[in-house]
């Protein structure tokens, strides 16, 4: 099918498809290693590349090609590289264009354990690293040394929801020879598209909202087919890949992505605009509201706030605020408590104990995550019961 001519909402159900000489009108789930040859020429030519076609699932598999095309065609991308995680993801793309000696300007405003792989992992590997500041263009420009490959950024941050300017940041990119990698987990292409506002390369966790539901794990790397070449490079050799299966389970969620995507938001602005209501609450930041310091641009670059809220508590006498933050997270008997974000089924997390807990003190500081700082996921139950379970400790 040609993608130019359908609406995203379109593509997101029939994109990708390929069907069998069996003609399944659902997607076929491939869950076999490897795949047969006609001949040993024709053996030849496949691991050559002369001819396109199936060898392994390490690296190729139909089910895990309809899920890259898929995506690939609501994110304007011209290729999709499909990975075991969101994480390994991100490995794929800094191993697969980013040498030792080389330099990346990443935003302090990431996922902690993006800070950790950044910071700790391949740092020792002899990648140098720079830490700063999501919203302010003239520090990532301070940062640009002559070996700087790539800007690594999250937009909406998390959990701060913090959003940059995607165009200027690549403009800055781009002077300096580098390229911009965004992450747009928390959006999907059904809230944003960063290619199409300049950035080279679109990180996802599938795991989040493409998944929909909490099932699987997975991610992927979106870009350009000459900068997706050493990244499939990368995979092909160390394995860092998606399982047929969970392709195929991520097919079936990039179907209703659209419709959830605006069920979370609708959901998502209505619990932050009762929030900034609540006596118990100090502050909320979500880029719906028009109290967020980035809310006009978020607005340009994004169809909607997306589905993730996150808010201070203020502690009454004698607590700490964590103790406040943990308090209103015990009470709660509706809402998940769990760190992972996307599900149908809201979930709740204190970011500084879990999601951020190895990056140091100061760190945390630096992006804005209090002790007293909750985060929650928005999911697809009725806002009334969502607002009454965060009500219950002060009931």
């Amino acid at each position: 099918m040609n993608d130019t001519q359908y609406y995203p909402e379109t593509l997101s159900v029939r994109a990708g498809t390929e069907s069998t000489e069996y003609g399944e009108n659902s997607e076929a789930l491939f869950l076999n290693s490897s795949f047969r040859f006609k001949s040993a020429a024709q053996a030849a030519a496949r691991f050559g590349g002369t001819e396109p076609g199936n060898i392994y699932s390490r690296f190729t598999n139909p089910t895990v090609t309809m899920f890259q095309n898929k995506l690939a065609a609501l994110e304007g991308a011209e290729q999709c590289v499909a990975t075991s995680s969101g994480m390994s993801a991100i490995l794929a793309c800094v191993m697969g264009l980013c040498s030792a000696g080389d330099h990346v300007v990443a935003s302090r405003s990431i996922f902690g354990t993006s800070v950790q792989l950044f910071g700790n992992i391949l740092k020792r590997w002899g990648l140098n690293v720079t830490f700063v500041s999501l919203t302010d263009p003239a520090e990532w420009q301070a940062a640009i040394t002559d070996k700087t490959r790539l800007f690594f950024v999250e937009t909406p941050s998390n959990p701060m929801t913090e959003v940059c300017d995607i165009r200027v940041l690549a403009d800055v990119a781009h002077a300096a020879g580098a390229y911009l990698v965004v992450d747009n987990c928390f959006c999907t292409p059904a809230i944003q598209r960063p290619l199409a506002l300049g950035a080279d390369i679109v990180i996802h966790s599938a795991t989040k909202y493409i998944d929909g539901q909490g099932r699987c794990l997975g991610g992927a790397v979106l870009g350009s087919k000459a900068l997706m070449e050493p990244v499939y490079g990368f995979l092909r050799t160390a394995g860092v890949t998606m399982s047929a299966f969970n392709a195929w389970v991520f097919l079936k969620g990039l179907e209703t992505l659209h419709v959830r995507m605006e069920a979370h938001a609708k959901n998502a602005l209505a619990l932050a605009s009762w929030l900034e209501t609540q006596p118990w609450v100090a502050r909320v930041h979500y880029p719906g509201l028009a109290s967020h310091p980035q809310h006009a641009l978020a607005m340009r670059q994004q169809t909607s706030g997306g589905g993730i809220v996150t808010f201070e508590v203020k502690p009454r006498a004698g607590q700490t605020p964590q103790e406040a933050a943990w308090a209103l997270i015990d009470a709660t008997q509706l809402i998940s408590i769990t760190a992972n974000l996307g599900d149908a089924k809201s979930t709740i997390t204190h970011p500084a104990s879990t999601t951020h807990s190895r990056v140091t003190a100061e760190a945390r500081a630096t992006a804005g995550i209090t002790d007293g700082l909750v985060r929650i996921a928005v999911g697809l139950e009725h806002i009334e019961d969502l607002k009454a379970d965060l009500a219950l400790l002060t009931a």
